[in-house]
């Protein structure tokens, strides 16, 4: 009789499914911190414009209900689902983004990048729709290809299958750090599934030698006088035009440098009383180091970190290719886009709107990045656990 009880106890260990509780974990964790860092950072210039100290928070408040809602769904949708849905989220992200030159386009601080939605009182920015689109459609692509990804031209077709899209945010809502993401996001997945890695060593070189050339240009002048090379020559000497193009570059670096180790205290930030642009926003790295000093970011940074761990986990464990694949994409687009930030914040490359991942306000990206964690949340379900 024990050993029957021994025997149905060990079927039903190998028939129990993985839950990554620690990954739901880092995620609220991130989600709740970023809206305590959102109201910090934004509740003087809230009630200045709005009167309202918490108009920032109510606002990413109601798109985190709405993105943890879709988690949920999403996390219990069996995610082989959306496989079918691959090309037309291709189409629907190539289709969406002209939306932003119609009337249903809204125009912010000199940019039009998102779509009113007068239903919700929300704006959704076409960008992380094609993020989270591209994600599933080269997941789908690499399933279909097989071992054709690893050949030159099936290498080529599957790094040009973003091109188009990218062009189209670069093109129509002048937003580069997206194109930049979204073509990142690309090239890793795609990495993954190819052995080879010289062709990328050979990318890799050929984007280092543009960079490096656009560098040169600007610098020189040779390069014309444009916002681009005005950032360019800002990046490498932001005290040069402290009032002008540096102007936002100055100030979060005035505020990483006074913060210290341990910094100010929460909700004592001096930049974001009017001095430090977009502060709730892309620079809201920045108010974290001012107020929670090297600590508090070293702190998020390690917690970047073990959330990008965890999906390796995911990611190693997964049922099949598919599944894989939809973990690399979710774990690139959040890798890149938290470490682009970081080095915006810091001066480190030149500066570019981008988001800090969870943390920073804007409603789309937080709706669709946890989307994209429901997504990794429903491989991991799959995952059948084993007696070790």
């Amino acid at each position: 009789m024990a050993a029957q009880r021994a025997a149905r106890r060990k079927r039903k260990e190998q028939s129990e499914y993985f839950f990554d509780y620690s990954l739901l974990f880092i995620v609220l964790f991130l989600l709740g911190f970023g809206l305590v860092m959102i109201y910090s950072a934004s509740s003087y210039e809230a009630y200045q414009s709005f009167h309202d100290q918490a108009y920032y928070l109510k606002r990413q408040l109601i798109a985190v209900i709405m993105g943890i809602v879709a988690m949920i769904a999403v996390a219990n949708i069996p995610y082989h689902f959306w496989e079918r849905f691959a090309f037309l989220g291709y189409l629907v992200s190539m289709a969406i983004i002209p939306l932003v030159l119609t009337p249903l386009g809204v125009e912010s601080h000199n940019a039009r990048r998102w779509i009113g939605i007068p239903v919700i009182g929300l704006n959704l920015q076409p960008a992380e729709v094609a993020k989270l689109g591209m994600i599933l459609f080269l997941a789908t692509m690499v399933c279909k290809m097989g071992k054709g990804v690893r050949t030159m031209k099936g290498f080529l077709f599957m790094v040009a299958l973003p091109l188009p899209v990218a062009a189209e945010v670069y093109l129509i809502t002048q937003n580069l750090s997206s194109a930049i993401i979204i073509l990142g996001i690309s090239v890793l997945m795609v990495f993954v599934a190819s052995p080879d890695y010289r062709k990328f060593v050979i990318m890799g070189g050929a984007v280092a030698a543009v960079a490096a050339l656009a560098v040169y240009l600007a610098v020189t002048g040779n390069g014309g006088q444009g916002f681009r090379s005005g950032r360019l020559i800002a990046w490498l000497d932001p005290e040069s035009d402290s009032l002008g193009i540096g102007f936002q570059t100055m100030q979060a670096l005035y505020a990483i440098g006074s913060g210290g180790i341990w910094g100010k205290g929460l909700g004592q930030s001096m930049q974001k009383l009017s001095f430090l642009p977009e502060a709730q926003n892309d620079m809201i790295f920045s108010v974290i180091c001012e107020e929670l000093g090297l600590f508090g970011a070293v702190a998020i940074i390690l917690m970047f970190i073990m959330l990008l761990w965890r999906m390796m986990v995911i990611a190693n464990n997964a049922p099949d290719l598919f599944g894989a694949m939809l973990v690399v994409g979710v774990m690139g687009h959040i890798a890149i886009q938290a470490i682009l930030n970081i080095a915006v914040v810091t001066n480190t490359i030149p500066n570019t709107g981008i988001s800090l991942p969870f943390i920073s306000y804007g409603g789309s990206s937080v709706m669709f990045l946890l989307s994209e964690i429901g997504l990794v949340l429903s491989v991991a379900r799959r995952i059948q656990l084993k007696e070790l």
